[in-house]
């Protein structure tokens, strides 16, 4: 077998502790990166970007987000299309406010607008913990939406009640608007997941990132030891939440160009996100790409396939989505409840001891 250590030789420790310890791992981190950035701009049409790149992307930096407060700090939460919500508005009120700001500012803005939100509504995680924690976050997810239909400031007066995102350029090519090219807006979106994966697994494998862990394990205990609740559980929440703004600022901006709260940002949205960390694996930065890749492919798989291929109608398809997704998510809980993420890592194990015993 080709996945072997021998003679991968570590010289000191930061060697031995980096992301991606195994030559071949890191060299098909490598390679990816190389497809992704100097091939896949190339041969990219509107079709692919809009149906599967662009969606895969973004919806893998709210699953990225999601997955630091509820796979790695414990704190389940059900308001993520409402903190969506409030990235996509601030944005919007960012491009309008601000014509000369640039896009990459305003999308980073927004974030941190989102994160200043979710520490808010992450105060009651200092109380209570679990149901309780998600009714609330769900109670956010509601009044978010509300708050952006009730006040008209929030979508500049407009009589339809929704939001366009005005055309903006970064480095002379255009990455928002009708006339922005499938390849400048992938591109756009590519930097952004490589820089929150980026960040994501530097603060995860770092001092918060432990003080996170031990909070989700037993955070009396992580108390005893020194950890500090508050801290841990706000910070937990302001990251996430600078997350998921970016997300709904890509989906507002780059993505669709034109969003109603309602719509667009509901309580579905949230419990998409949930299942992509629950089928992708919890507290793994891997996970959290691969549930957002199955859940971004299989819709468009199942409607090629039943559609298209054997001419049902797109109605029994959108159910039949419905089913397999349940039926993974109870799959995934019973047989692997770390997610595919698990799996993947059992699997390079095993490879790595062939043909030795397990």
């Amino acid at each position: 077998m080709l996945y072997r250590e021998a003679g991968d030789f570590k010289k000191s420790y930061a060697e031995d502790s980096q992301t991606f310890p195994l030559k071949l791992d890191r060299y098909g981190y490598y390679a990816i990166l190389a497809i992704a950035f100097l091939v896949v701009p190339f041969v990219i049409n509107d079709y692919w970007a809009s149906a599967v790149l662009i969606p895969f992307l973004i919806w893998s930096i709210a699953a990225l987000g999601l997955n630091i407060l509820t796979g790695y700090c414990g704190q389940l939460s059900l308001g993520t299309g409402g903190f969506m919500a409030v990235g996509a508005y601030a944005a919007y009120k960012l491009m309008t406010s601000f014509p000369d700001l640039n896009i990459m500012i305003i999308v980073l803005l927004s974030g941190a607008i989102t994160a200043g939100v979710g520490v808010l509504f992450g105060l009651p995680s200092l109380r209570i913990k679990g149901f309780y924690l998600a009714v609330a976050t769900l109670a956010a997810q509601f009044f978010l939406v509300w708050l952006f239909n009730k006040f008209e400031w929030f979508y500049n007066y407009s009589a339809s009640g929704q939001i366009s995102a005005p055309t903006r350029e970064m480095f002379g090519f255009e990455v928002t608007g009708a006339t922005a090219s499938a390849s400048s807006k992938y591109l756009f979106c590519l930097v952004l997941v490589v820089l929150m994966a980026w960040i994501a697994r530097n603060l995860t494998r770092g001092r918060i990132g432990r003080s996170w862990m031990a909070i989700r394990d037993m955070d009396i205990a992580a108390e005893i030891i020194g950890v500090n609740p508050l801290k841990a559980k706000l910070t937990a929440f302001a990251v996430s939440s600078f997350f998921v703004g970016v997300a709904g600022s890509l989906i507002f901006t780059v993505y669709l160009g034109a969003v109603d709260v309602g719509d667009t940002f509901g309580i579905q949205k949230s419990f998409l996100v949930l299942f992509m960390i629950i089928i992708g694996g919890l507290g793994s930065i891997l996970g959290s790409f691969i549930g957002a890749a199955f859940l971004v492919l299989m819709p468009v798989l199942l409607k090629n396939i039943m559609v298209g291929f054997l001419g049902w109608p797109s109605d029994i398809a959108s159910h039949l989505e419905l089913v397999i997704i349940g039926f993974l998510i109870m799959l995934t809980l019973i047989l692997e409840p770390h997610g595919v993420a698990q799996l993947w890592r059992v699997t390079k194990q095993k490879l790595r001891l062939w043909p030795f015993p397990h």
